[in-house]
């Protein structure tokens, strides 16, 4: 049912006559970091004169073209039920600026999966036009955990330590004697046996 609806939404507003609006993007493109928040903004040419009831807006997000509607506005008033659950209590519009020839959207705790081409459409009197930008949002950076105090080592373990360091060395050091004591021993019996060759 979601989609018929905006599949009629759509159609209504291409049906519109082309006229002199035009409408662009402030900014091609955008890069956010997750849960940050972001304001996507469009102008378009306007008349003093013009009543917020004339302004018929449709932005969305399109992620491998399925569009994903963030805001919903027909003859000036909300139309909440449009819009996606995943945008549910994180989108603010300026409905103020709209008078001024501005469009701003405003978009709270960014997600990864916000990531995509944002469109906005604006119909007025004056025809109907449209405008995107692509939005990249990456995930938060990984903040390493702070470093705790370094404690002083208990004096009772220093000792064991040493002890231990102790006994490690003494102990190589027995076994190098072992060793050079065995080699040498070796050598002279060579020695000996040479001396008998000979």
């Amino acid at each position: 049912m979601k989609m018929i609806f905006r599949i009629l939404l759509l159609i209504n507003l291409i049906s519109c006559v082309s006229g002199t609006l035009v409408v662009n993007v402030t900014q091609t493109s955008y890069q956010a970091e997750e849960n940050d928040n972001i304001t996507l903004e469009w102008t378009f040419t306007t008349k003093p004169e013009s009543s917020i009831t004339s302004f018929n807006t449709l932005c969305s997000l399109f992620i491998n073209q399925k569009p994903f509607v963030l805001f919903h506005l027909h003859d000036g008033v909300e139309v909440s039920e449009s819009q996606d659950q995943q945008f549910s209590g994180r989108v603010q519009f300026d409905k103020d600026v709209l008078r001024e020839g501005r469009i701003r959207l405003q978009l709270s705790r960014l997600r990864t999966e916000d990531s995509g081409l944002y469109l906005c459409k604006l119909g007025t009197d004056d025809g109907l036009s449209s405008d995107t930008c692509r939005l990249n949002v990456t995930a938060a950076a990984d903040h390493p955990e702070p470093q705790r105090p370094s404690e002083s080592p208990d004096p009772k373990s220093q000792r064991r330590t040493g002890l231990y360091v102790g006994l490690g060395l003494g102990l190589t050091a027995a076994a190098a004697a072992l060793l050079v004591k065995f080699y040498f021993a070796r050598v002279v019996v060579l020695l000996n046996q040479l001396k008998t060759l000979v």
